[in-house]
């Protein structure tokens, strides 16, 4: 359990923050993080002036720094608390962190109980210089378990900011799944802003019509059922795979957002970053 003094902490660090966005899925295997990623970049492509910050508490699977190319980096201590690794570089817009910058190797496991999951999230949260953002976006574990709870209780204080993004696929075992990760947030009264499937199809990178290898529109479905808001489908895409797994090979200026702006997701997905936005607001 956290003290009055570790919530204040929190609540006095995260100030500055305007939406903190939990990425939820059901299940393992769903594309959550890349959708993290591609949350991310949208937001911070949707404004010339936008601060959006990616929190990484999947701590035994993090994958946001290979994802974000900067998995080379480190993270650093000032007088003000540990300074994020910037994926914008000096444009200082794009604030990443996440475990796997402080593993000694890449390959490292984390084997960790809860209570020390709970103090490292508790870190992430207090100690980290995240600064004046418009959008805190948090890629958590598949399921619910101990890092989600951390997260709802460090977080209490600030409720009226919290939001989710539900991450699934059309698949039937996925869609049980998330029925499960409904209902934690309905346990713990945290708002959706709406469900978005993923995988819908494979989109072909010779001529871009989209096939559905296994089945489509499960998700919507779904939505419609629960009464909870679809943002959209994401087709397979071969080029944001590639991306996100090798980066990109220009070495100009925050490189990785010109080269996602490219891929058939990103349009995709500016609809359902304007259907998050206006929920938002």
């Amino acid at each position: 359990m956290s003290t009055p003094a570790q919530e204040s902490a929190v609540t006095r660090r995260l100030q500055s923050v305007k939406h903190i966005i939990l990425v939820l899925s059901g299940k393992g295997g769903v594309g959550k993080s890349s959708v993290t990623a591609q949350l991310a970049l949208s937001l911070y492509a949707s404004s010339p002036t936008a601060r959006v910050g990616v929190l990484d508490v999947d701590l035994t699977g993090p994958s946001i720094p290979r994802m974000f190319g900067v998995d080379d980096q480190g993270v650093h201590q000032s007088t003000s608390g540990w300074v994020p690794v910037y994926a914008d570089g000096a444009g200082a817009r794009l604030a990443c962190m996440s475990v796997g910058f402080l593993l000694k190797k890449k390959g490292d496991s984390v084997v960790w109980r809860g209570p020390k999951k709970n103090g490292m999230i508790r870190q992430f949260l207090s100690d980290v210089r995240w600064g004046d953002l418009d959008y805190l976006v948090i890629d958590t574990p598949p399921g619910t378990s101990d890092e989600h709870l951390s997260l709802m209780e460090h977080l209490a204080g600030m409720h009226e900011r919290l939001s989710a993004v539900i991450v699934t696929t059309p698949q039937a075992v996925a869609l049980m799944d998330v029925m499960k990760c409904l209902s934690f947030t309905r346990a713990v009264n945290l708002p959706v802003l709406g469900l978005v499937e993923n995988m819908s199809g494979y989109a072909c990178p010779c001529c871009g019509v989209v096939h559905n290898v296994f089945s489509t529109g499960g998700g919507e479905e779904m939505a419609k059922k629960e009464e909870i808001g679809f943002l959209g489908s994401l087709p397979v895409d071969t080029e944001l795979v590639s991306l996100l797994d090798g980066g990109p090979t220009s070495q100009t200026e925050f490189a990785l957002l010109e080269a996602y702006k490219k891929t058939p997701s990103a349009k995709l997905f500016e609809n359902i970053v304007t259907g998050v936005v206006e929920k938002l607001t």
